[in-house]
């Protein structure tokens, strides 16, 4: 059984199956392990029902195979869990503990339940608890950094199993089953030795062996990279790697003494290239990242990736992509060895080349998907080979697997804050990639995240035109998912903005949407008022279909408010407006909207003769669902006046034009659409001071 998996910054990556026969020695602590997954709890015990699901502790400092221990555990008990296993690490690899929204959100999208963008992380955490409710899987939790981020994710259900990772123990989570590691036993730590040098070394000198694994402390990580030191050495010993370990004496441990030999030991170019990878976003690196970092051919970046993978210093990522992953436990020194080997100025280099190279990968990726643009195809071509895709089906796998990366790579270029010019295209260019490949709706939950990182960065910078943008974008996210009040304050907020900057598109995008947020919390007053002061921008602009779009909006909020009179008279602007635009399925909505008012207030026989003029001009617009609708409206009207033979003929003309249209679109009608939402609220708002070249 396949395990879905969310790595550091939560993406969900391919299946990834234990592998059996690569893992050594705990034999003592797997049994143990297991029977603790039968042992009764203490609420079964006291003959009550267990609220939640069992919770096991494997606790250890990293790099004594903790998380080796978690993923054999799961891969043995995974048939037990039909409903899969699902993995999180809840620390970045830095020691930074991970939002516990984040990785909420990105379980939920493992088990292709709805996380709603910008939502909360009590709402995210218990619409996960809701979505695991009924499941039957296992949570393997990596890294975490207390008690409350394991707390927060644990299911509401006995017939889960939580498998948690730790440096140290889970205070106040009740019944925890701790399991402490320490070294590796001497035999399965000479094993691991084994399969980097072979038998011969080992064999020939088994108590220099024996002394190394000691020295080692059995610690699964350190044994790692003595085996790794070795195999790149076939003429030395196994003697040979104690005594330069005995003579770096006791200072530091023992996993930063072999660290230090291997760094050494390493050619110039390759130990300049690891010390780099501390810089790589989450821990994750490609030959492209490698390449930019260290500013060398991404063929040598390859080689040395594998180079170093086989000294134990990196880990080949389960992925169709060439990905290597770097261990948490070797982060720390990678950070000390780059602080006394490599300059702050080459350090800030080495990252603007990293997100140019990012920035260039994404005007690829989103490229593919503009086939009828001479000009992106152009520019396609004039990126070099090694930055372009074979096709769209490609880039969309890329930046499906790469997202992790590349949302940490936003985040850590925010951070920095050296950098915000690069930053910003960065953020720029994720957004229209993102939308081009997965669409506005499915991508929303980053494209927020995106929206809140643009906004620190204006903030930070004082750019108003961004920071309306910004504003605009995340209130729509809000607005959508029902959070209208948070909404509200953020329009108002791009307004002030948009004025600052004196952006009138700014500035009538929030005007619009701060009377539709008032219309949607029901004060329709202010909700016409706002959509009036949006109307005279408009006209002063001599936007004319945004006009004609607003009349309508003050149109409805008259409506909801019953003022029929003021509302029949924006609808007539309207459909007038429409009309001199040559927009004539507009022009029949807005005579069908007349209709509708004129039948509200109680005049029948007006509605009748409206509703047959607003039938004739779907007709001559060919928009056959909204005459269809038309048609069911009239029926009901007629009923109302009593002549039910007519109501009949209108819902037999409906249900005709209805059939002939089934084969081609779904949907309701047209005419039953409302009209109070504005056009361009599934669109994202453009950071205009974003340079235009990409």
């Amino acid at each position: 059984m396949t395990d879905q998996t969310v790595d550091t910054d939560g993406a969900k990556l391919s299946g990834q199956p234990s592998a059996e026969g690569h893992f050594l020695g705990r034999t003592r602590e797997l049994k143990e392990l297991l029977a603790d997954i039968e042992r009764a709890g203490l609420d079964t015990i006291s003959g009550r029902k267990a609220p939640r699901a069992r919770v096991l502790l494997i606790a250890g400092r990293p790099g004594s195979g903790r998380t080796a221990l978690a993923g054999e555990l799961a891969r043995r008990v995974a048939d037990r869990y039909p409903d899969g296993v699902l993995r999180a690490r809840l620390s970045e690899p830095d020691g930074t503990p991970v939002p516990v929204a984040r990785v909420a959100r990105d379980l939920l999208t493992a088990l292709d339940e709805p996380a709603p963008p910008g939502a909360g992380e009590d709402d995210l955490a218990a619409a996960l608890r809701g979505a695991l409710a009924e499941r039957r899987a296992l949570l393997l939790l990596d890294d975490a950094a207390g008690a409350d981020q394991v707390d927060a994710l644990l299911p509401d259900t006995p017939d889960c199993l939580v498998v948690a990772v730790s440096a140290g123990p889970l205070t106040g989570i009740s019944d925890v089953r701790p399991c402490t590691l320490g070294g590796l036993d001497t035999k399965s730590g000479l094993e691991l030795l084994t399969r980097y040098t072979g038998s011969v070394r080992v064999t020939v000198d088994p108590y220099a062996a024996e002394g190394l694994v000691e020295a080692c402390q059995g610690q699964p990580a350190t044994l790692l990279l003595a085996g790794g030191w070795l195999a790149a050495r076939p003429t030395s010993a196994v003697a040979d790697l104690a005594k330069h370990l005995h003579a770096e004496g006791d200072e530091g441990t023992p996993l930063g003494r072999v660290f230090g030999l291997v760094h050494a030991g390493l050619p110039a170019p390759a130990a300049r290239i690891l010390r780099l990878l501390s810089l790589a976003p989450a821990g994750l690196v490609d030959p492209h990242t490698a390449s930019a970092l260290a500013g060398c051919s991404i063929g040598a970046a390859r080689t040395t990736l594998d180079d170093l993978t086989a000294l134990g210093l990196l880990r080949a990522a389960d992925s169709p992509l060439p990905q290597y992953e770097v261990p948490g436990c070797l982060h720390p020194l990678l950070r000390a060895a780059v602080e006394a080997h490599d300059r702050p100025a080459e350090l800030q280099l080495a990252r603007a080349r990293m997100l140019e190279r990012t920035v260039r990968l994404l005007q690829s990726c989103r490229a593919t998907t503009e086939t009828d643009s001479p000009q992106a195809r152009e520019k396609l071509q004039g990126l070099p080979r090694a930055l372009r895709f074979p096709g769209a089906r490609a880039a969309a796998q890329w930046l499906d697997l790469s997202r992790p990366a590349l949302l940490a790579c936003a985040r850590l270029a925010v951070q920095e804050g050296d950098l915000d010019t690069l930053a910003r295209r960065l953020m720029s260019q994720l957004v229209r990639a993102m939308v081009a490949h997965f669409g506005t709706q499915a991508a929303a939950p980053d494209l927020y995240e995106v929206h809140r990182l643009v906004l620190d960065v204006a903030e930070r910078r004082d750019l108003p035109r961004e920071r309306a943008a910004a504003l605009l974008n995340l209130a729509d996210v809000d607005a959508r998912t029902g959070r209208t009040r948070a909404a509200l304050v953020r329009y108002r907020a791009a307004l002030d903005a948009g004025r600052e900057a004196n952006d009138p598109y700014a500035t009538g995008r929030a005007m619009e949407s701060v009377g539709g947020a008032h219309l949607e919390l029901g004060d329709y007053d202010r909700a016409a008022d706002w959509f009036g002061r949006a109307l005279g921008e408009r006209l002063a602009r001599d936007e004319r279909a945004d006009a004609a779009r607003l009349y309508g909006r003050i149109a409805t909020a008259h409506t909801y408010a019953a003022r029929y009179g003021e509302a029949l008279r924006n609808w007539r602007a309207a459909a007038a407006a429409h009309r001199k635009l040559g927009d004539l399925a507009a022009q029949a909505r807005a005579v069908s909207e007349i209709a509708r008012v004129q039948e509200y207030a109680g005049r029948p026989e007006e509605s009748l003769r409206t509703c047959r003029e607003a039938v004739e001009a779907a007709r001559r617009a060919g928009d056959h669902r909204l005459q269809a609708a038309l048609n069911l409206r009239l029926a009901d009207t007629l009923e109302h006046l009593g002549d039910p033979a007519a109501a009949h003929l209108h819902r037999a003309a409906a249900e005709r034009i209805l059939g002939e249209e089934a084969p081609e679109t779904g949907g309701p009608p047209e005419g039953s659409e409302r009209q109070d939402q504005p056009e361009h609220a599934a669109n994202a708002c453009e950071i205009r001071s974003t340079p235009a070249e990409d």
